[in-house]
């Protein structure tokens, strides 16, 4: 990827992974990703603000070489996961009097991580400033946008907000800004449901803490940078705060059918009831999509025979998954069959333990479902319907 200009002097110099799939060996990229890395020249010092995924090390190099870089005062990580800090050793080679400047967490980990000497790194705390002459950083310390110690590089005069993972899309593209609000949107809350949501609380306070700052530019770790911050912090805002939307998400997986026909009944009946759901075969669900969907969800409700005592492992999967990831889902429940006994619904259960949901009465059957079992889905779609009326977040 060549160097692209955000202001002058201002540049951004990552790289682009058009090719990548997977993530973390667990998050599928549909769009590929991005590692964004950015070159900062003041009158008297130049920074480096984050590096890129070691495998892109070469295009840093060349990115670099492109503008003339002979020398890097700084090297400011904001966060230590290797895609972001992976070429700070290659780094630290080339420009032999560069110092690394992070807060003490991170630094803490980048020597176990990447065995960064600890007398090429200067301590900072939230607050603290970097002068390069006519530019000045000011770091703001934000833990949870991730990991414990991420923190976010503001640029004064310019106000440019280099966010690390904040604000983050996996989307690879030759765009510099973002080139279409409405595929940038999937993809940011994509973003945001497979590693943010967890820290809800925690965004929220940080996006407290930037509404008085004014910014004309987003410059995230990943994906393209916004030249209307107001899309994307407008966005999260949404993402974050506690109301719920009117939709069912309904994650499943059948074996001889009887479960899928207890899914195709209650998708139905929850349809006439005017809820919109989302169905998901966890046998061909990508976990991004799936995860979201539980961003704005009111109900959950898992779908799963039994095998042999509990759930099905893919339905063990995503009552794992949407337990790690905390949407504020206010309702759950199971659905499913069994053949001759076990623990399933009570094992979902207690799956969901760090949801503040509240469970309703499951429709778990055995064998293939009867009148009845049809008959006890209709009352729980209407339970819902009650639930969400109740709620305020339905049509009464």
């Amino acid at each position: 990827m060549a160097a692209r200009e955000i202001v002058p002097g201002v540049f951004s110099v990552g790289a682009i992974d058009w090719d990548r799939r997977l993530f973390d060996e667990l998050i599928p990229l549909p769009d590929g990703t991005t590692y964004n890395s950015y070159l900062v020249r003041g009158s008297e010092k130049t920074a480096l603000i984050d590096t890129v995924d070691p495998t892109k090390t070469a295009e840093l190099m060349g990115n670099l070489d492109g503008l003339g870089v002979g020398s890097i005062d700084y090297i400011v990580s904001n966060h230590a996961e290797q895609d972001h800090s992976g070429s700070i050793p290659a780094m630290l080679d080339r420009f032999g009097d560069a110092k690394v400047v992070t807060n003490q967490k991170c630094r803490d980990f980048l020597v176990d991580l990447l065995h960064i000497p600890q007398d090429r790194v200067v301590v900072i705390g939230d607050g603290d400033t970097l002068d390069l002459g006519d530019r000045t950083f000011e770091f703001i310390i934000a833990p949870w946008v991730h990991w414990p110690e991420t923190m976010l590089t503001y640029l004064r005069e310019d106000r440019i907000l280099f966010s690390c993972d904040l604000f983050g899309s996996h989307y690879a593209t030759s765009s510099l800004y973002v080139p279409d609000e409405g595929a940038i949107y999937e993809s940011a809350k994509r973003y945001y449901a497979e590693i943010m949501m967890p820290f809800r609380s925690s965004i929220k306070a940080h996006l407290a803490k930037l509404a008085s700052r004014e910014i004309d530019v987003i410059a995230p770790s990943h994906g393209p940078a916004y030249d209307r911050p107001a899309f994307i912090v407008d966005a999260y805002l949404d993402w974050t705060d506690d109301a719920v939307k009117n939709m069912v998400v309904l994650p499943f997986v059948s074996m001889h059918g009887s479960t899928q026909a207890m899914v195709d009944h209650f998708v139905d009946a929850l349809m006439q009831r005017g809820i919109p759901v989302q169905p998901f075969n966890l046998t061909k669900t990508d976990i991004g999509d799936l995860a979201k969907a539980l961003v704005d969800a009111a109900t959950v409700v898992i779908g799963s025979p039994t095998v042999i005592f509990g759930p099905h492992p893919q339905a063990v999967y995503a009552a794992y998954l949407a337990n790690l990831l905390r949407p504020k889902t206010r309702y759950a429940t199971v659905i499913g069959s069994y053949g001759w006994g076990g623990k399933t619904v009570d094992t979902v259960k207690d799956m969901l333990g760090r949801l503040k949901v509240e469970f309703l009465e499951p429709v778990y059957v055995r064998g293939y479902p009867k009148e009845e079992d049809f008959a006890a889905l209709d009352r729980l779609a209407d339970e819902i319907q009650k639930k969400h009326e109740e709620a305020g977040i339905a049509p009464s």
